[in-house]
């Protein structure tokens, strides 16, 4: 499909680096740019396989009517100047899931797993019930292992689980999964997609080409999730936390056309984790695992790193990482999580949203601590709605003024509600030094 082809790649990152190597093996003519200099090691790598690499800030100036295909990084912008460029000279725009998937071996079965919130917790559970079970499976896409880099050790009949980004799927062309989950729908990533009727658009493409024999699991107490699903082609199957359906709770246990596992018997707790397992239950069966091998992973399964992970608990306050809340929705699920009283840490990039819906889900929040770009925007809504709230510059000095303010049997919460990208190059930076300056508390 790509072989032979001139390519120009849009960003390098991890996604960037790994697509350029594969199309380096199809003996493609490759140019590459980014605007920040790389690693020198990848850099030589890509150069001695005969990629161009080019740092600067006009991409746009090096793209002709040349090229075959423009393969862009998910997270650039759609109205970016290469993407409008290419839009104008009929240039189509992929991304590197969409390369990959071309260079699959036969009849490999995809599990796509999206959503707005939970879709890595459900991923990563995924993942560990079907490897439990002695399947060949393999782990990757949005989750921190781009799918290029899965080909070399991916075989006929192998197993393939992806947790699928809105961002990469705006670029999705033949792509098509055999399993696609659909945890649920809210209002996120405007600032990138414009409106929520397009974010809704791009998440539904995990369905895309779907027939009658593949397999939709899918948020049944979630309206927009019910909505935009109808037309859907594939086999449907319901899950629910709160109301009855294919999957749910009955007799606090979690329910899938028997009974699975009791609820005290599940390390992870919350609705919305039971939901995000339920999901995880759903694909196994699809695959006959059995309960006892269910049971054993979700007995010990604790999290993902950076959602909601718990760090230490120091003088009875218990420390909670969970930088992966970069929307309002998340922190909510977070607050919703716990019964104690709460230290809340909130702050960083400011994308003019508004912090109103967390007002309900706040009552044990003794104090908030802001920081970052967003600290003004935070303090005024603490203080139009009487909650105490401290502003610092950051994240450091938040979390040894929350600690300061604690009480006995309390929760310190990081779950910012804001992306990292004021202060930090990702959220996985921002977790871990978190999870630093509070492993430092005396």
């Amino acid at each position: 499909m790509y072989d032979n082809k001139k390519m120009f790649i849009l960003g390098m990152a991890r996604s960037g680096y790994e697509v350029a190597k594969v199309l380096a093996k199809h003996n493609c003519d490759i140019v590459i740019t980014d605007m920040k200099e790389q690693d020198e090691e990848k850099v030589k790598e890509l150069k001695e396989l005969g990629v161009n690499l080019i740092i600067t800030d006009k991409p746009a100036d090096l793209l002709d009517d040349s090229f075959s295909y423009v393969v862009k990084n998910p997270g650039i912008k759609l109205d970016h100047p290469v993407c409008l460029k290419a839009n104008d000279l009929n240039i189509p725009i992929i991304n590197e899931l969409e390369v990959a998937y071309h260079y699959l071996p036969k009849n490999v079965k995809i599990v796509g797993i999206t959503g707005s919130n939970g879709k890595t917790t459900t991923t990563t559970l995924t993942y560990n019930i079907l490897k439990e079970a002695g399947l060949p499976v393999h782990l990757g896409g949005n989750i921190g292992y781009p799918m290029c880099s899965l080909l070399d050790s991916v075989k006929e009949n192998d197993i393939l689980v992806l947790e699928v980004s809105g961002h990469q799927m705006h670029d999705f062309k033949d792509f098509k999964i055999d399993i696609g989950v659909l945890t649920n729908l809210t209002q996120v990533h405007l600032d990138h997609f414009g409106t929520y009727e397009n974010y809704i658009k791009n998440k539904v493409k995990i369905f895309n080409h779907h027939t009658s024999n593949d397999i939709a699991i899918l948020n049944g107490n979630n309206i927009d999730v019910l909505n935009n699903t109808k037309d859907i082609k594939s086999k449907k199957i319901y899950f629910s936390a709160s109301k009855e359906c294919d999957a749910c709770i009955k007799n606090d246990a979690i329910y899938y056309k028997e009974e699975i596992i009791k609820l005290n018997e599940i390390k992870l707790k919350g609705n919305h984790n039971y939901e995000n397992i339920m999901c995880a239950v759903i694909v196994a069966k699809q695959f006959n695992v059995s309960n006892e091998i269910i049971k054993k992973v979700l007995s010990s399964f604790g999290g993902v790193e950076h959602r909601l992970e718990y760090v230490r608990t120091l003088n009875t306050r218990e420390f909670y990482n969970d930088s992966k809340a970069t929307n309002v929705v998340s922190t909510i699920i977070a607050l919703d999580s716990f019964n104690k009283p709460t230290y809340l840490l909130l702050g960083g990039l400011d994308r003019g949203h508004s912090f109103d819906d967390l007002l309900p889900h706040m009552k044990n929040v003794k104090a908030v601590v802001c920081y970052g770009q967003t600290k003004d925007r935070i303090l005024d809504f603490c203080n139009k709605n009487n909650i105490t709230c401290y502003k610092k510059d950051n994240l450091e000095e938040s979390i040894k003024k929350a600690y300061e303010l604690s009480v006995d049997n309390s929760v310190i919460l990081l779950s910012p509600a804001c992306a990292s990208w004021d202060q930090y190059a990702k959220f996985e930076d921002r977790g871990d030094e978190f999870k630093k300056v509070v492993n430092s508390l005396k």
